[in-house]
């Protein structure tokens, strides 16, 4: 089995991979993608770091392609859907550089507040300013902490050390979870009202990009110091600029950037605006964790076949992985489908697998599910290994239960998750052998199907609603690619799936919204 190393990798994890018997490594660093596509072809494994792009392209030239391992948690730069339609496993290290970030986070703080950068720079070039290098204590400050995973919550641990105020604010953990850590959970608004300083520490998502802008840094508190060092993009660095150049943030302390590298960024014109090159998961330490998790994991699918860390595979048998195959794929979607559909952090998930399962374990389905629900929250940080472990982190109470048949169909998977605003349930179901298709959601019964660019649209059931909806869209000249109507089953409203060739755009969507006849929309992905 041939092993290519295309990034950078801790020296530790090449020596494994030379000293395990049947396996051939080589280490190609800094390829141009045409000179890895060339050779791709012959590799049963890749690993990468961020560097490596796996687009489709070279999947499709990596015809002895088994897996591919990120010695790191983010996938970005991993094409997974086509990975997985390839029969690729994508392994990531989730873990191996938690500590080291949060210390990162922590340092980027104090070295803000005591103006180190600046101080170290005027004595080189020879100036002695103390008096303009006067700093700030953290003692009893207010740190705010947005986002409570793994990273977020060691921040929060480190900072209470130092003696800090902290609160937290996390929209998918429960406020027990969170004072059950010993912290106080705030909403966004009191959290930005509050804060001395403000850590982030959420993932790049649709929902998070731009997340701090000019709205935002008008209801912090003046003279806020902010610290960003989880992904590029979600502070908005022109607004950034603009609340600096008020005098609105005192300071700011960024790993990441919108564009790595940053080019001639404007913030450089500002004293107490510091950064680093995306430093926050090197050290020596985490890129030990890594280079040995990485090379572990690989070597473990190669020689024994043995899946750890996959984010699009259950670790289990190859035989029951065919078996389960579909209900796998409609799990993953119910679970994605509750997490765009709820409100507030869950508490409960309840799975229901009623009809003919033909006494197959379906406990690697009910991870699929709970990784779709907490993907669109932790996206590369869950995988089908630490789906639960997660789920039992955030307060969330799992329960399985069967029963021998389903209601007017033969097998049917129903996922109802109650949170501490609502109660939501959605049951999906194979059509053929592989076709799935969500049927209930709630009250209303349709045929979905899971895929392509999706809006939940709920309408008053009365003629010329899914006219409306459709000149709207004719308008702007979208195309209709499907459509589901399903019927409220005791009411007067309809729910209608809408699969456009197009993403809808924003404003296309709040136009939908102001029909008189419709009640709600909402965007979908799968």
């Amino acid at each position: 089995m041939k092993v290519l190393v295309s990034d950078n990798l801790g020296q530790i994890g090449i020596e494994m991979f030379q000293e395990a018997q049947g396996i051939e490594v080589d280490v190609k660093t800094g390829l141009p993608p045409e000179e890895l596509k060339n050779i791709i072809g012959e590799y049963h494994a890749l690993v990468i770091r961020s560097a490596t792009r796996v687009t489709g392209e070279l999947l499709e030239a990596a015809e002895n392609l088994k897996v591919i391992g990120r010695a790191g948690i983010g996938l970005d730069n991993v094409d997974i859907p086509e990975a997985s339609k390839r029969g690729v496993i994508v392994m990531n290290t989730p873990g191996g550089n938690v500590v080291t970030t949060a210390e990162h986070a922590i340092s980027m703080m104090l070295a803000l507040s005591r103006n180190i950068p600046m101080g170290t720079s005027s004595l080189r070039d020879g100036r002695w300013i103390k008096k303009q290098l006067q700093g700030r204590e953290i003692y009893n400050k207010c740190l705010g902490v947005i986002g409570f995973g793994k990273i977020g919550s060691i921040v929060a641990d480190r900072a209470r050390g130092l003696k800090m105020r902290v609160v937290v604010h996390d929209p998918f953990v429960t406020p027990a979870q969170i004072e059950k850590a010993g912290f106080k959970s705030v909403t966004f608004e009191e959290l930005l009202g509050r804060s001395d300083y403000i850590t982030i520490h959420v993932p790049k998502l649709k929902d998070t990009i731009g997340f701090i802008n000019k709205q935002t840094f008008d209801r912090m508190k003046d003279g806020v110091m902010l610290i960003n060092c989880a992904r590029g993009g979600i502070v908005d660095e022109k607004d950034l600029y603009d609340a600096m150049k008020s005098g609105k943030v005192a300071g700011a302390a960024l790993d990441v950037f919108e564009t790595e590298p940053p080019g001639d960024s404007p913030l450089f014109e500002f004293d107490r605006f510091i950064c680093t090159p995306h430093l926050g998961a090197s050290t020596r330490e985490a890129q030990t964790n890594v280079a040995v998790a990485v090379a572990r994991q690989i070597i473990d699918y190669l020689l024994h076949e043995t899946i750890n860390n996959a984010v699009n595979v259950p670790s289990v048998t190859g035989e029951l992985l065919e078996k389960l195959g579909p209900w796998l794929s409609i799990g993953d979607k119910l679970g994605s489908l509750q997490a765009q559909l709820i409100k507030g952090p869950a508490k409960e998930v309840v799975i229901e697998y009623a009809g003919d399962f033909k006494e197959l374990d379906m406990a690697p389905v009910s991870t699929a599910i709970l990784k779709g629900l907490l993907t669109p929250i932790l996206k590369d940080d869950v995988n089908f290994v630490n789906a639960h472990i997660l789920a039992k982190e955030r307060g969330i109470t799992v329960t399985e239960t069967t029963k021998s048949e389903a209601d007017r169909y033969v097998s049917l998977i129903t996922v109802r998750v109650i949170t501490t605003e609502m109660e939501n349930s959605v049951s999906g179901t194979i059509f053929g052998k592989n076709d799935p298709r969500i049927v209930v959601i709630n009250t209303f019964r349709l045929e979905m199907v899971p895929d392509g660019h999706l809006a939940l649209i709920y309408n008053i059931d009365k003629p010329g609603s899914i006219g409306q909806i459709g000149a709207t869209l004719g308008k702007h000249k979208i195309n209709i690619g499907r459509m589901q109507v399903g019927q409220e089953e005791e009411g007067d409203r309809n729910i209608i799936f809408l699969a456009t060739d197009t993403p809808i755009p924003e404003h296309v969507f709040e136009e939908l919204r102001n029909l008189s006849l419709v009640k709600t929309v909402i965007p979908l992905e799968f």
